[in-house]
């Protein structure tokens, strides 16, 4: 067990954290009436604009002259150009008008911010009379949790709420699927690719773990009386570096892994942590599927993928009682494993996103203290939070159903609830020898 790191537990360094926390409370309730009213403002521009009359003539609308020159008169004040401004102030009449009981839950305090930009983002996907029913839901979801966590839930939410099938709607934006040149500076460029976001996943997994076996392997050179790494490549350049390298030779060139052969970079695959409701894999419904930490996904896909997978197995939960799953030894077991992939799904530090697959398991009670391997003792870190856990002085403990309860150094607590199953399978009726479902 590594020893926790001193870290200063003096009354006036937790009166001084105290202090720092509660001025940044106050500052974000002050900030989040300014921009309430800011909001406002411009939506009161909008609505002026839109209020002067009919078209003059065939080509320059009376309204879109007046919002024109509003836009750049409150630019002058806000110190940017009015092509932003007139921008900003067609998103602000959408919040304001189109969720109003978003924008009157965060004036209450009960969100914040990104919550309203998450509700909004999403929303938009669905027909306008469907805003309100949406962000009533929507409100409701946000509650104790961060806007980055609730993001693809609630993406998740409108697209079952679409009156079209995800699906469908996935076909005809997959048909937008593109590369880009976007010339930079200084004799760089952005090369942009538009896909299903699957195979994007797929591709920044592959080359993440193509940089990192790099990375592990770099040479380290006596030069003079230090000892110097002969590549101080960062991960985000040995990644474009691999990315060039495989669409320019097929293969990674700067394989610094490599053997006599192809190279042990080659061997390596893509991995994504993917939840699929039960009645979507059965093809009873069209719904899209999570992609853990990210975004949706169309059905088809996630089928395709569950389907090819080299593990697959029914887990029978009882959300009621639980399932006692443990062993003796400190190895979390294979099946284990995936049962907490399908529980957590994610990190499990308030806010954080970071998908289980790559995250590590941890023993909330220590395992050297005598904590136990069993899943009530069990819960995915990211490795940033794995290691807050050990070195610094904020506490964690299990509770039923896989709640966490965090506790800071100021003794603030915080419930990190276990995320609500994807997927859910119950034992069926069935005669000894019929196969599996799936």
């Amino acid at each position: 067990m590594t020893e926790p790191m001193e870290t200063p537990d003096g009354e006036a360094y937790l009166a001084a954290i105290a202090g720092i926390v509660a001025d940044v409370e106050d500052i974000g309730v002050e900030f989040a009436r300014v921009k309430i009213r800011e909001l406002r403002a411009l939506a009161a521009a909008r609505r002026l604009a839109d209020a002067q009359g009919a078209p003059r003539n065939a080509r320059v609308q009376v309204h879109d002259m007046v919002l024109r020159s509003i836009s750049a008169e409150v630019a002058g004040v806000m110190r940017l150009t009015d092509r932003a401004v007139q921008r900003r102030i067609g998103e602000a009449r959408t919040i304001v008008e189109g969720f109003p009981a978003a924008v009157a839950a965060w004036e209450a305090g009960r969100i914040v911010q990104g919550h309203v930009k998450a509700i909004v983002d999403a929303g938009l996907n669905l027909p306008g009379e469907m805003w309100a029913e949406f962000e009533k839901v929507a409100i409701e979801r946000c509650d104790g949790e961060t806007p980055n966590r609730v993001r693809g839930e609630l993406e998740i939410l409108a697209h079952r709420m679409h009156p079209r099938t995800f699906a469908e709607r996935h076909e005809e934006a997959a048909a937008g699927r593109c590369v880009r040149l976007m010339p930079g500076r200084d004799g760089m460029s952005d090369l942009i690719a538009t896909l299903p976001t699957v195979i994007a996943e797929g591709i920044h997994d592959r080359l993440t773990q193509q940089a990192r076996a790099i990375i592990d392997t770099r040479d380290e050179r006596a030069i003079g009386s230090e000892i110097v790494a002969t590549d101080a490549r960062s991960t985000d350049q040995v990644r474009a570096d691999v990315f060039a390298d495989l669409l320019l030779a097929g293969t990674p060139a700067l394989d610094d892994t490599r053997d006599t052969t192809a190279g042990p970079l080659g061997a390596i695959r893509a991995r994504v942590q993917l939840l699929v409701p039960a009645v979507t894999l059965t093809g009873a419904d069209n719904g899209p599927c999570d992609l853990a930490g990210r975004s949706p996904i169309d059905p088809a896909t996630a089928r395709a993928l569950a389907g090819s997978t080299h593990v697959w197995e029914r887990l029978f939960h009882d959300p009621a009682t639980g399932v006692t799953v443990a062993t003796d030894s400190y190895r979390v077991p294979s099946g284990m494993r995936r049962f907490l992939q399908a529980r957590d799904q994610h990190c499990r530090f308030p806010g954080c996103r970071v998908a289980a697959i790559r995250c590590e398991i941890d023993h909330t009670h220590d395992h050297a203290l005598g904590g136990k391997t069993e899943l009530t003792n069990l819960a995915h870190l990211c490795q940033r939070h794995h290691s807050m856990k050990q070195f610094t002085a904020w506490r964690v403990r299990q509770l039923q159903g896989g709640v966490l309860e965090w506790t800071s150094p100021l003794g603030r607590t915080y419930r990190e609830d276990a995320p609500t199953p994807a997927v859910a399978f119950t034992p069926a009726a069935a005669h000894p020898g019929d196969p599996a479902p799936f």
